[in-house]
């Protein structure tokens, strides 16, 4: 049975991988990988949870007889919750912090980034909305913030290779950007949920790696752009009589909900409550604010025209199971014992986390760069000492390599799928024109980062 979960782990990997080839959903598979695992582990509960659990399944069944049903309530109660408590947490955040951009959005208050990047200059519309990008995928969902960021750019630039050339910079930005906090990629939130990172420590050892590879290759991009853009722009869109806040209206807003999650870590700390309780501790506040400041409209009986947060759309629910359906999926195989073998084979063949994080990083822009991450994050357990240690040197170089290689190939990112779907970006040009920039930052940073750890 282990090698059945196994095959259907690897199938899952090959089927995300070349998903922009067949056209199957990566969510679905996600979900099938989670859900058929757990079932594939329940039928030989026994056998496992005696390699695995034995004495809390003996301290469970409290002197009772052994039975199927018993095993099964353990698992379900012991092992199968606290795996979907996991995943439900990085859901949660999710789902709070694209009912606020959405808030935000939905009220006008990323037109301050419109405004901002109104200019036909190359150099300054490329690193305005890079920069706009780096700063929210910091803070909030990174696929969010792309599709965002690319609908600007879309509206904005009108060269199908111009678009193509700012979007990969964006689909860079976010990524980058999204890594080097811990509320600003998965990855990052699963780290810092578990106790393997700090807030603070965290951000501090990959602010400059994290910075170096998405500058670095943006330069070079914008070697490639003429001097001006085709550009042209339209006006700020019509959203009702009642509903147009005005500017320090929309400011306050931002700040409420950008200002707001950059609380949550100190929330985190004095509580140590999970994370995504202060992200709808936040959205909470901005619904209200938003409420107030829209107080006219509901007076004038106009809720109808009301546009309302769509945080549920349908990219955003694929978005959501497919990171359910992940979690759950290594959380079995992690109950297999498979991934412990793996660690050993790793320390006994290996014996570098550098070259565990080159060969996460590449494997990220094949396959899926969330996938890859929890994949590494599950090999290990949190260790008193050494690099698998709280705030340890592998979390940190997992977190970065899979953020930053992921953007090797455009597939590699759900960003990155997002800019093929948009601009209709193919592999081939993407690798020739983007993959050796992409590489060239990501080294450095990698190499800035072994710097920080072992020289400073």
């Amino acid at each position: 049975m282990t090698l059945i979960i196994v095959l259907l782990l690897i199938i899952s990997y090959l089927l995300i991988a070349t998903g922009h080839l067949t056209g199957v959903n990566k969510a679905a598979i996600a979900m099938f990988l989670g859900t058929a695992g757990w079932v594939f582990y329940v039928c030989y509960g026994t056998d496992f949870v005696m390699e695995q659990h034995p004495n809390d399944y003996f301290e469970y069944l409290a002197g009772s007889q052994p039975t199927s049903d018993a095993v099964k309530y353990f698992i379900y109660e012991n092992i199968f919750l606290k795996y979907v408590g996991k995943a439900a947490a990085i859901v949660m955040f999710l789902l709070a912090t694209m009912s606020i951009i959405e808030i935000l959005n939905n009220n006008g208050c990323f037109d301050f980034i419109t405004e901002w990047i109104r200019t036909r200059n190359s150099k300054r519309l490329l690193w305005t909305i890079s920069i706009a990008t780096y700063i929210i995928s910091a803070n909030l969902d990174n696929l969010t913030t792309t599709t965002m960021m690319l609908v600007i750019m879309h509206n904005i630039v009108q060269s199908g290779r111009q678009r193509m050339l700012v979007g990969s910079a964006i689909v860079l930005a976010a990524n980058c950007g999204g890594c080097f906090t811990v509320i600003g990629d998965p990855a990052g939130l699963i780290l810092w949920g578990d106790g393997a990172v700090t807030a603070t420590h965290f951000s501090a050892y990959l602010a400059l790696p994290s910075l170096l590879a998405w500058v670095i290759p943006t330069v070079l991009i914008n070697y490639q752009l003429p001097e001006r853009l085709d550009c042209e722009w339209n006006p700020s869109p019509y959203r009702g009589d009642e509903t147009r806040l005005n500017r320090w209206q929309r400011f306050v807003m931002l700040i409420v909900g950008i200002g707001g999650l950059w609380f949550i870590p100190t929330f985190h700390n004095i509580t140590k409550l999970a994370p995504f309780l202060g992200a709808l501790c936040v959205l909470s506040v901005l619904w209200v604010v938003n409420e107030a400041f829209n107080r006219r409209l509901m007076n004038a009986d106009q809720m109808a025209q009301r546009r309302i947060p769509r945080a549920l759309q349908y990219g955003a629910i694929q978005q959501m199971l497919f990171v359910m359906g992940i979690m759950m999926g290594m959380g079995v195989v992690t109950e297999t014992g498979v991934f412990s073998d793996i660690a050993i084979w790793f320390d006994e063949s290996i014996h570098n986390v550098w070259l565990i994080g080159l060969g996460a990083g590449v494997l990220s822009s094949l396959i899926d760069t969330f996938t890859v991450a929890v994949s590494n994050i599950m090999l290990y357990p949190i260790a008193e000492t050494g690099d698998m240690a709280a705030n340890g040197t592998y979390w940190k170089i997992i977190a970065y390599c899979t953020a930053a290689g992921g953007c090797l190939l455009c597939v590699g990112s759900t960003s990155g799928l997002a800019l093929m779907k948009m601009e209709h970006v193919r592999l081939g040009w993407y690798l020739k024109n983007l993959t050796p920039k992409v590489a060239v930052g990501w080294l450095i940073g990698l190499a800035i980062l072994w710097m920080e750890i072992n020289l400073i």
